[in-house]
């Protein structure tokens, strides 16, 4: 699975081809978080580094643009939701 893929990671790192292969699959696995146990992990790290959850909700909204696959655009109060329910 993905051997273009882990060809073309041995070819342009140091990597092996095992450790490739286990780099695909941890990014894979990284990836396929749904868009709310992300939103959850986030703000759990983010309040244990001291921030408040304004600052928390404006970051975790900005951080969502940049996944592999975005997610629609949520709305402060739709994050808040999916953290406190």
């Amino acid at each position: 699975m993905h051997d273009e893929l882990v060809d073309h990671l041995t070819r342009s790192t140091p990597l092996a081809r095992g450790e490739a292969l286990r780099v695909i699959q941890d990014v894979l696995a990284y990836f396929d978080e749904s868009t709310e146990d992300y939103v959850r992990r986030r703000h759990r790290e983010l309040q244990a580094q001291g921030l408040v959850n304004a600052e928390i909700f404006e970051q975790v909204s900005a951080d969502l643009k940049y996944r592999a696959v975005a997610p629609p655009e949520l709305t402060l109060r739709q994050l808040r939701r999916i953290v406190y329910g």
